[in-house]
């Protein structure tokens, strides 16, 4: 199957094959048809799977013809900036040759430019929700020829707590129109959500729930302490061409990408803390190779779209299970290979477990060449001897406690019952 089986009007054709788009993925097989045809869709596909040219060609081939550039007819929402960026991109890419304009819509920036923008005339809107709301508040913007609304990353929009934003969103757009809502994973807390805002929608899946197979996964055992001795020596002996790390707080991203930058490493970081001109910055030198290593929180990352990433690191294991999808499924895009290293200790051991089952396979255990990973033992000070009586006496009952424990707690081997692969 090609993209020319569709029948796009020729101006989206010409886009098309400018992107160099032949063969289209599984989500866009799925679920253009259905769109086309004008249907509500609910669609669940992981990270990477061309979800956004899914919505986006159906979208262009209704607005396609329609008087441009007067009224907003299109609305698409996005848990973060930098997704929002992306989609717009992916806009713009599209609908060379048409007339259709869009724009975005997000905090951190000027909101006078947002309102020129406006002013000048879109026909497509890509914005995330509280600076959505403040534009409507100050009456700012219109929703009121709205045809298409998309929710993109709902899970993700679940997480942040922007429902109660949506839902009032939601009261602004026509009830007559076209609704779809994308998605890697469903949660229950947005499944009555989406039967509010969907109807007699069409549901399309194409493997949500697991990371691609094209995705080598590989666990590294190690002490909480050797973290980062142990991130260092793999960005010097394994080939990781472009390396997406994941932390999970956002102190903890800015110092590492920090600490990597003083050994000569081209790291930087993306976490809450930045301003959107840093975190543009960023991105943009992530992209272009300026840095090769990128440290990041899950929310933060939620809008990379970046090519050829090879590494996925999982500096922290991830809360759940969607989470580490939504993670690795940063790299392996678009039929190519990438690995997911994923860094844990003895406390690890029960998510470890989850994501295997999701695998439907055992994580291999990888090994650190040319470095020791047993914690360290720190060098007895010099004491007197009524101190080594006391650590005699301490020591003693130190063992009396370890004793009583099972064995698997005290071992310090960090062994999970995994093999070395």
């Amino acid at each position: 199957m090609n993209f020319t089986e569709f029948r796009f009007q020729p101006a989206i054709e010409m886009a098309i094959k400018k992107c160099g788009y032949t063969t289209p993925t599984n989500i866009q097989q799925q679920a253009m048809p259905h769109l086309l045809q004008g249907r509500d869709l609910l669609g669940l596909a992981q990270t990477g799977t061309g979800k956004t040219a899914a919505f986006v060609l159906p979208t262009l081939q209704r607005l396609t013809g329609s008087k441009a550039g007067k009224k907003i007819q299109a609305l698409i929402l996005t848990p973060t900036r930098e997704l929002a960026e992306q989609v717009h991109g992916n806009i713009q890419q599209l609908a060379q040759g048409t007339r259709l304009q869009s724009c975005t819509l997000y905090g951190g920036v000027s909101k006078a430019g947002q309102i020129q923008k406006l002013r000048q005339g879109v026909d497509i809107v890509v914005a995330c929700p509280g600076r959505l709301l403040d534009h409507l508040n100050s009456k700012t913007v219109d929703l009121l020829s709205v045809e298409v609304l998309i929710l993109d990353e709902a899970d993700q929009m679940c997480d942040k707590g922007f429902l109660p934003d949506i839902r009032r969103i939601v009261k602004k757009v026509p009830h007559q129109r076209q609704s779809m809502v994308f998605s890697a994973t469903m949660p229950t807390e947005i499944l009555c959500f989406v039967e509010e805002i969907l109807s007699d929608p069409v549901t399309v899946k194409v493997d949500h729930e697991k990371p691609t197979a094209t995705i080598k996964h590989a666990l590294f055992q190690v002490a909480q302490g050797q973290k980062t001795t142990l991130l260092k020596h793999i960005l010097k002996h394994e080939e990781m061409t472009t390396t997406l790390v994941f932390t999970r707080t956002k102190h903890k991203a800015k110092n590492l990408a920090r600490q990597l930058q003083q050994c000569g490493f081209k790291a930087t970081s993306l976490q809450g803390n930045l301003s959107q001109n840093q975190r543009k910055k960023a991105m943009d030198g992530f992209r272009t190779n300026t840095f090769n290593i990128m440290v990041a929180t899950d929310i933060a990352a939620r809008g990379i779209d970046v090519t050829g990433i090879t590494h996925v690191v999982n500096y922290d294991i991830p809360d759940t299970v969607e989470t580490y999808t939504h993670r690795v499924g940063r790299t392996g895009r678009a039929q190519q290979t990438g690995d997911a290293f994923t860094f844990a200790t003895q406390d690890d051991v029960k998510m470890i477990r989850s994501v295997e089952r999701s695998l439907g396979q055992k994580i291999p255990l990888k090994k650190a060449q040319g470095i020791s990973m047993k914690p360290h033992k720190a060098a007895p000070a010099p004491t007197s001897a009524k101190m080594n009586e006391k650590r005699k006496n301490a020591s003693s009952s130190s063992r009396k406690k370890q004793n009583s424990k099972p064995r698997q707690q005290r071992s310090s081997s960090f062994d999970f019952g995994l093999s070395a692969g």
